[in-house]
């Protein structure tokens, strides 16, 4: 009986040891949750100067365009602009966006695009503010677009019907789109990039 005890206690014994805390007189650092980033974020403190301008300029731009496609940037208006995107969902795991695996699951499911915008403008105290703002819209179909329930079985259309989704800016809000919200988790992604450089 004790061999048996001491061999489960060998082969369990590493198991268990992984599931303790680290020692007091080593502590490992724990990294939480990240800390949330203020909108607008706080980029290039110091007083506002041409190059320290086109600096955070560029560095939107260069953080918005890895995520959107963008519209013709223009740095004297202060705003990046995105054409709208379809949101990837978990068939699209090499795609940016939808950092939150409940956002990801949804944009699997339904057709959720999502259009960026981002201001900049000199902060009260020096420095350049980056406000990034998000919207996300949900598709408004009449019917299921792959539905055949109901219909004939043997069609009179051809059997490869090439169906072109024009995503385009100029599509308003009420048809085939309606806003269902920010998407706050891709913002501070996208502001920890642009506060972080990376």
């Amino acid at each position: 009986m004790g061999a048996r005890l001491r061999l489960v206690w060998l082969l369990c014994a590493p198991a268990i040891g992984c599931a303790t805390a680290p020692p007091l007189d080593n502590p490992a650092p724990v990294r939480g949750p990240a800390a949330e980033v203020e909108n607008p974020v706080l980029v290039s403190p110091g007083v506002p100067t041409a190059a320290a301008y086109h600096e955070v300029f560029e560095k939107t731009v260069a953080v918005l365009d890895e995520y959107f496609e963008l519209l013709p940037p223009n740095p004297y208006d202060g705003r990046v602009v995105s054409r709208p995107r379809i949101a990837p969902g978990f068939e699209q795991v090499w795609k940016r966006g939808n950092p939150e695996p409940r956002s990801r699951l949804l944009a699997t499911f339904q057709s959720i695009r999502q259009v960026a915008t981002a201001e900049i403008r000199a902060g009260e105290r020096g420095g350049y503010l980056v406000y990034v703002v998000v919207e996300r819209e949900l598709e408004d179909l009449p019917r299921p677009a792959m539905a055949r329930t109901g219909s004939a079985v043997f069609q009179d259309t051809p059997s490869v019907d090439r169906q072109f989704d024009v995503v385009t800016p100029d599509v308003p809000t009420g048809q085939g789109w309606y806003r269902i919200g920010r998407d706050y988790a891709l913002e501070q992604q996208i502001l920890r990039r642009i506060r972080d450089c990376k």
